[in-house]
């Protein structure tokens, strides 16, 4: 009993409580994340549209996706978190039920695409602000429980997603946009503003969103190198809803099957995901991120081989594995690599590299498996899961360089809006605090810190988000 004490509390204890609020309004959004599991299905049985025609609708979501993570990022920099956050729940609420609504295509076109924008804008301005609150020794468990609660509401959306379809699909769009409004009202009712600014710089238009921004992130080489390596990484694990169900079928397995199969994944991420960063701790991130991309590339190179139920659930497995080392290292490793005045279009360009995959993933895993064969198609997941390991090990030095430099020239900030905290988060902030200079007393009562990781709330968050059926992300992002 102690040791499960002593195990709970090194995972959990410690947090800021403004870090478990935004935490209970992922869970939330999450439980009700209905729409994009069944949206494929509802556009072609409910609507009658043809498979070609709900392709056009769910690539115009991943286009209003690219532009929302990019404008997300921008506003939650000049704007602020927390205005960009309710601002995006409550559009992408409006145009969940405005969808809903929609009956010709272009109606169900132009609302995917308003509703990817708000939904994806949500990310940049999520994952900058649980960096904000959250001391850097802490992230590693901070990013780790959001992913686990991104994972336990998706698993359990899924289930609840398809008791709420036998009473009409309509219904999946309320609750979905319901759940997304009770998150907007945690967020304004708990967390106040968390964007910072170098000392004396506060009250000024355009504090903190220095001029040249995107010239800044387009000649980080490190950063930029480290985005183009997680694209190749989501190019490979986005098979699992695009060429995975379809290799599934040609084995003469049921849609349910690949459900039951599939579930493997949010179940494992669920019970292994808290013990997680203990087992990573104190470990060279690159390493881990090396063995992480080898594990997921012989997990999905492994469903050359599979043709029965049992097969393809062990190679869900094992890639799940290599998910869950991957996630925590990489939302922290981009947390460090942010600058503090650009920490939200860092995440925005970062969850860039998830909505490309989400374009391209099934349409070049499609180009492989028609014109090479299924096999071929596994076998080059698992070549690319071992060439990014490659990478991972030349490249982790300059990264660890870049997060060190970052921290060593992160000076005092002040938060841009001061809010008296209650006592409890007041002692809370003092009791993680790092020892780094602190703003005046009055401020947000928040960790004063950071150099600069679905999720969007929906991830990236350096975390694999689900996307349609399982957006990307961040998150998310999972």
């Amino acid at each position: 009993m102690r040791t499960m004490r002593g195990w709970f509390r090194d995972t959990t204890g410690g947090l800021p409580v403004s870090f478990w609020y935004l935490w209970a309004g992922t869970l939330i959004n999450r439980l009700g994340s209905f729409v994009l599991v069944f949206l494929a299905i509802y556009l072609t049985q409910e609507r009658g549209f043809s498979a070609s025609q709900a392709g056009l609708v769910l690539g115009l979501w991943g286009v209003g996706g690219a532009l929302g993570t990019t404008a997300g990022g921008t506003l939650s920099d000049r704007w602020g978190r927390r205005p960009t956050l309710l601002t995006a729940h409550l559009g992408a609420a409006t145009m969940m039920l405005a969808l809903g609504f929609a009956r010709e295509l272009w109606a169900v076109a132009l609302g995917a695409l308003l509703l990817g924008m708000f939904a994806e804008a949500a990310r940049p301005a999520f994952g900058a602000m649980v960096i904000d609150v959250v001391p850097e020794k802490d992230r590693l468990r901070a990013f780790s429980l959001n992913y686990w609660a991104i994972n336990l509401g998706f698993a359990s959306a899924a289930i609840l997603a398809g008791l709420a379809a036998e009473a009409g699909f309509l219904l999946l769009f309320v609750v979905d946009a319901t759940t997304t409004v009770i998150t907007a009202l945690v967020i304004f009712l708990k967390v106040g503003e968390t964007r910072r600014v170098p000392a004396g710089g506060g009250g000024q238009r355009g504090a903190g969103a220095p001029v040249g921004a995107l010239r800044t992130i387009l000649r980080d080489r490190v950063f930029l190198g480290f985005v183009t390596l997680n694209l190749f990484a989501a190019l490979v694990f986005l098979q699992h809803i695009s060429m995975l169900p379809i290799a599934m079928g040609d084995s003469g397995l049921s849609p349910t099957t690949y459900g039951s199969v599939i579930a493997l994944n949010g179940v494992l991420i669920v019970v292994g995901q808290l013990f997680v960063p203990r087992l990573i701790r104190g470990r060279s991130r690159s390493h881990v991120l090396a063995l992480a991309s080898v594990v997921m590339g012989v997990g999905f190179g492994l469903t050359a081989f599979a043709d029965t139920a049992w097969f393809y659930g062990l190679t869900v497995l094992v890639w799940t594995v290599g998910e869950m080392l991957n996630s925590p290292s990489n939302a922290t490793l981009i947390a460090e690599l942010s600058p503090a005045e650009l920490r939200g279009r860092y995440q925005g360009v970062f969850s860039l590299s998830w909505q490309g995959a989400a374009a391209v993933a099934p349409v070049l895993g499609g180009l492989v498996r028609e014109q090479a064969g299924n096999a071929q198609l596994w076998f080059g997941c698992a070549a690319i899961g071992g060439l990014m390991a490659l990478a991972h090990l030349i490249s982790g030095p300059a990264r660890e360089r870049r997060a060190t430099l970052l921290r060593a020239t992160t000076g005092p900030v002040v938060p841009v809006v001061a809010i008296r905290p209650p006592a409890p988060q007041a002692a809370e902030a003092a009791a993680t605090a790092p020892a780094e200079p602190v703003g005046p007393a009055g401020d947000d009562g928040l960790p004063d810190k950071g150099p600069a990781g679905p999720v969007g709330p929906a991830g990236s968050d350096g975390l694999p988000d689900r996307g349609p059926g399982r957006a990307p992300e961040p998150t998310g992002a999972r």
